[in-house]
């Protein structure tokens, strides 16, 4: 495994697959490396999903890998988009942390994720670990 602390993995909103506005801002400062999937469970937030880490071997969240192409600047972007920079109050929803993230092609590299930061007890899981198949 390559520590590559200039990719992200999203799994929401900001893929290409889903027609945002903030896709198109987050793709012009970001290339596009590789389908993958991260250990963790998904699940429906209020219109967005949210992820959290498993231990589960089984437990998938599919997503895809960028190149950050100034990474200061797209981490800042996005942690104001999240909400966990310091411009917001405590608790934040997210935090932004390295993982593994398989690639489909084979291999892993360490990217940032945006994981949930409260409690998932009462939110509906997406079973298939997908967005896109909600």
């Amino acid at each position: 495994m390559i520590e590559t602390p200039e990719f992200i993995f999203v799994y929401g909103t900001l893929r290409k697959q889903i027609v945002s506005n903030m896709h198109h801002v987050f793709a012009g400062h970001c290339e596009y490396f590789s389908d993958g999937t991260m250990n963790g469970k998904l699940y429906e937030v209020c219109g967005y999903p949210c992820a959290i880490e498993s231990g589960g071997v089984n437990d998938k969240v599919f997503g895809e890998l960028y190149k950050m192409l100034d990474r200061k600047r797209v981490l800042a972007w996005l942690d104001d988009y999240e909400e966990c920079s310091d411009r917001f109050p405590m608790p934040q929803e997210y935090s932004r942390k390295q993982l593994s993230i398989e690639l489909f092609g084979g291999g892993s590299v360490v990217a940032w994720v945006y994981l949930y930061s409260h409690d998932v007890s009462k939110l509906q899981q997406i079973i298939s670990g997908d967005y896109l198949d909600g």
